[in-house]
C-alpha cells in the first residue's frame, strides 16, 4: 500500500513540475516581498551548493534559474510559480557563507535570509543543499539553528552525489543523519541528489506533494 501511495505522489510530482513555471519576482529587501499566497518552499544553502541547478533539475528547464560557477551569483530572493491552479512558489535564496562579494554586502544577504525564514507563514517547508562532497560546515549549523529557534520545518538535501564514491556517499549520508537528530525542526529523512543525472529528484517532487495535501487538509 505504501508504495502504492509513494508511486501516485511521484506521478503527481512528475506532473506538476512538468508544467508551466515562471519566475514572477526577486527580492532584495525583506520590504520587496511579494504577497504570501498559496504555498512556498524555499531553497537554502551554501554559495555554489547547487540551488539553482536543483530547481531546474526539479522542473526540467534548462535555464529557469540562473546558475553560475561564481560563489554569490544569486543576491536576491527569487520566486517562480508553477501552474496556476497548484498556488505553489519555489524560493532561490542568496546563498550564504563564502561568496565573491564585498563583505557587506554578504552580510545584508544574510540577514535577509535570516529574517525571511522567520516571518514567513506561506513558507512550508526549507530545503537545506548539503554539498555531498563536504557534509555539514560550520556555517550551515548556523542556518539550522536559525530554523530550529523559528520553529521552520526543514528538510537536508545532499546535492551533487555523483561526483562521490558510493562507499564516501553511504558514510556522509550516514554522518548527516546523525547530527540532524540534534536538531529538533529537521525533517528525519534525508534527500540525496544529483542535478546532472536526476537521482532524487521523483522523491523531492513526491516530499513537495505530500506538503501541498497537508497543508489542503
Amino acid at each position: 500500500m505504501t508504495t502504492d501511495i509513494d508511486a501516485k505522489l511521484i506521478e503527481q510530482g512528475r506532473r506538476l513540475f512538468a508544467g508551466d513555471w515562471q519566475f514572477i519576482w526577486a527580492s532584495p529587501s525583506i520590504e520587496t516581498l511579494p504577497p504570501m499566497q498559496g504555498m512556498e518552499v524555499a531553497f537554502a544553502g551554501r554559495s555554489n551548493v547547487g540551488k539553482s541547478s536543483l530547481i531546474n533539475a526539479l522542473t526540467g528547464r534548462n535555464a529557469l534559474a540562473r546558475t553560475s560557477h561564481t560563489p554569490g551569483r544569486t543576491q536576491e530572493l527569487i520566486f517562480f510559480e508553477g501552474p496556476k491552479d497548484a498556488g505553489f512558489r519555489l524560493v532561490d535564496m542568496p546563498g550564504y557563507g563564502y561568496a565573491a562579494a564585498p563583505k557587506a554586502k554578504v552580510v545584508s544577504w544574510t540577514t535577509l535570509i535570516h529574517k525571511f525564514l522567520q516571518g514567513r507563514s506561506s513558507l512550508a517547508r526549507v530545503y537545506v543543499l548539503i554539498d555531498a562532497r563536504h557534509g555539514i560546515k560550520d556555517v550551515d549549523g548556523d542556518i539550522l539553528t536559525t530554523l530550529d529557534k523559528a520553529a521552520v520545518s526543514y528538510q537536508v538535501v545532499l546535492t551533487k552525489a555523483d561526483q562521490v564514491k558510493p562507499a564516501e556517499l553511504e558514510s556522509r549520508t550516514e554522518a548527516t543523519v546523525a547530527a540532524l537528530a540534534k536538531h529538533p525542526a529537521a525533517f528525519p529523512e534525508l534527500l540525496v541528489t544529483s542535478s546532472r543525472t536526476g537521482a532524487g529528484m521523483p522523491e523531492l517532487r513526491a516530499a513537495m506533494i505530500r506538503l501541498l495535501e497537508e497543508r489542503r487538509q
